[in-house]
């Protein structure tokens, strides 16, 4: 498959790839295994080998500074551009409904397929061969990381900027819930002394509230 040419991996076990692309959607009406668990496991396996390899590499940083960076790092959004680099979404396996809304161009999905990816070649050729799939799509992105580390994040720079003049009431709301449990979507709104600012989405409340303090950023 070009995929494998794409990443670097060529598959001894190639249904094992297959299984890594396919989503829930498409596993549910073709009677299938989905990739989830693979997700699972190759989530487990992108934390290690990214903490292992900014704890060798950046032997300066801090306890904290090294999980700032792998949180920057290990999130939807660095995911979803490995999977947009190899062009996952040309390969993967959805279900009709899926791919009519648009499925294969969802960063969940794509992000998800990342990691499902990471698992199934860690399954098929060892941990050596997982490990430089991800340092070669990640070492950019930790090695930019590590240069904002000591930058502060969007929710206190913003609440630094409308205290400027004194006093005010910062609150953040989470206004939508959405997805399965193992597939949530947040959307938050962050207001100042009861005027909405501006909304955002993430995987995670704590991410939403983040994106949403960017936007209000953005605007002020």
């Amino acid at each position: 498959m070009d995929i494998e040419k794409s990443i670097g991996y060529f598959f001894k076990d190639k249904d094992l790839l297959k299984k890594a692309l396919t989503h829930t959607s498409y596993a549910y009406e073709n009677k299938v295994e989905s990739n989830e668990k693979l997700e699972f496991l190759g989530d487990s396996i992108l934390e290690y080998i990214s903490s292992k390899y900014i704890y060798l590499k950046y032997p300066k940083l801090k306890e904290g500074e090294m999980t700032k960076v792998r949180a920057t790092v290990v999130c939807e959004e660095s995911l979803y551009k490995i999977a947009k680099l190899h062009n996952f979404s040309d390969f993967l396996y959805l279900g009709k409904s899926e791919r009519l809304s648009g499925g294969k161009n969802r960063p969940t999905i794509l992000a998800d397929s990342v990691e499902a990816i990471i698992a199934a070649i860690y399954i098929d050729g060892g941990l050596e061969q997982a490990e430089k799939f991800i340092i070669e799509n990640l070492s950019n992105e930790i090695e930019i990381a590590t240069k904002h580390v000591g930058i502060k994040d969007y929710k206190t720079v913003l609440q630094e900027k409308l205290q400027e003049h004194g006093e005010v009431k910062i609150e953040y709301q989470i206004t939508k819930e959405t997805g399965p449990d193992h597939d949530k979507k947040f959307e938050a709104q962050v207001s100042c002394d009861g005027k909405v600012l501006s909304k955002g989405e993430g995987k995670s409340k704590k991410e939403a509230q983040m994106n949403a303090a960017k936007k209000a950023l953005e605007k002020i």
